[in-house]
């Protein structure tokens, strides 16, 4: 690289060209062993991974950002506002289901961060002509909020996640990493959760072992998203309610979120067909066809397969019978997860109608509607 420049300065000029490209929050850390490293490996050796074994598999690299980036000497890190309008509280009407509010944009937040990281990294090259950068996102191997708190950036609450006095937990970080001496910030010290619990409390499923510990296969945005290929256990279906795809409950009662800013960037404008999502539609759709309306969204992670999954279950919880249409169709689905969360809801809007009917609820059709049929129909091979 070039002759050393001010690194105070330095930090100056590039949180100044974070800010004019958009990011609300930007910080710098210095590169070191992650201080909850062991915290981290702990958790993960606990089981509480669940099926992400892609974090086993690259544990080495956790360990130090040189993993990355060899003579990585700083990593700015930068938060970017995805607040919409919260009106995720509303209850969908019968055959919808919630989408956490971090995929109702237009573009998947990855190809956005990594845009403006990139940006972000050239206006770096020309503060201080050839140097080195990488840019990364959630998927590479590094501690990002572990980082971000170290730059200054917020503290991790109860839920896990950071939290920032202004933007709440309502943000992605991103960071680029770069052999340049930056002036580090201070990190942040303290945390202002306090005696709230109203995180931990609100979970519909138990996800949390304790303050600051997710058990991640119980948790409703990691069954909806990470759990792919695989049936969601029997027990946790019923606390899923009407998340169709991740779950934003615990943040969605955290007091530090109540007056976060809303955010006006157009890529996380709610669509409307995610606002919320009808649950058919992931069982009618084909492959292709999902690909086509959703391969640039979040949702493409579980694919096509994974969402009908999901949106059977919500079906089942809804036990709203006009369900009983599309989840039949679900029983001839090619996946045998599909078909078995569709069985199984169908079961669900069964045992619902006998306790109806042992109520005396009156379901007589209105003239010239035929009743719906609620028997189980058998589950394909």
């Amino acid at each position: 690289m070039t002759s050393e420049s001010n690194p105070a300065q330095l930090a100056v000029q590039i949180k100044e060209s974070a800010r004019n490209l958009g990011f609300d929050l930007v910080g710098v850390s210095n590169a070191a062993t992650p201080e909850t490293l062991e915290r981290f490996e702990s958790w993960r050796d606990a089981g509480f991974a669940g099926e992400m074994s892609y974090l086993e598999r690259r544990q080495d690299a956790y360990r130090h950002p040189d993993s990355l980036m060899q003579g990585v000497r700083s990593i700015v890190v930068v938060g970017l506002n995805y607040a919409t309008p919260r009106v995720s509280n509303d209850t969908p009407t019968p055959g919808q289901g919630r989408v956490s509010c971090y995929a109702w944009g237009t573009q998947d937040y990855h190809t956005v961060l990594r845009e403006r990281l990139r940006q972000l990294a050239d206006a770096l090259h020309h503060l201080q002509p050839g140097c080195r950068t990488r840019a990364v996102v959630d998927t590479a191997p590094l501690l990002e909020r572990d980082v971000a708190r170290r730059a200054g950036l917020g503290w991790f609450g109860k839920n896990t996640m950071l939290i920032n006095r202004r933007l709440g937990s309502w943000f992605f970080l991103g960071a680029v990493l770069t052999d340049v001496l930056l002036e580090p910030d201070e990190p942040h010290a303290t945390a202002h959760c306090g005696t709230c619990t109203r995180c931990l409390d609100a979970c519909p499923t138990d996800a949390f072992v304790a303050p600051y510990v997710l058990d991640a296969r119980k948790c409703i945005s990691y069954l909806t998203i990470e759990l792919r290929g695989r049936s969601i256990p029997e027990e946790l279906r019923p606390g899923m309610g009407d998340w169709l795809f991740g779950c934003d409950v615990c943040q969605d009662v955290c007091p530090w979120n109540r007056k976060a800013p809303v955010s006006e960037d157009a890529a996380f404008q709610p669509r409307a067909d995610l606002h919320p999502a009808d649950c058919a539609t992931f069982i009618n759709i084909t492959d292709a066809q999902f690909r086509d309306r959703f391969g640039d969204t979040p949702l493409a992670r579980p694919g096509r397969s994974g969402m009908a999954r999901n949106a059977c279950i919500v079906l089942g919880n809804h036990g709203d019978r006009t369900a009983v249409v599309p989840l039949t169709r679900a029983l001839a689905d090619a996946d045998p997860v599909v078909r078995e969360a569709a069985a199984w809801a169908l079961q669900q809007l069964e045992n619902r109608a006998a306790l109806e009917s042992d109520a005396g609820v009156d379901h007589t059709p209105c003239a010239g509607q035929a009743p719906p049929d609620i028997t189980r129909p058998h589950l394909p091979n």
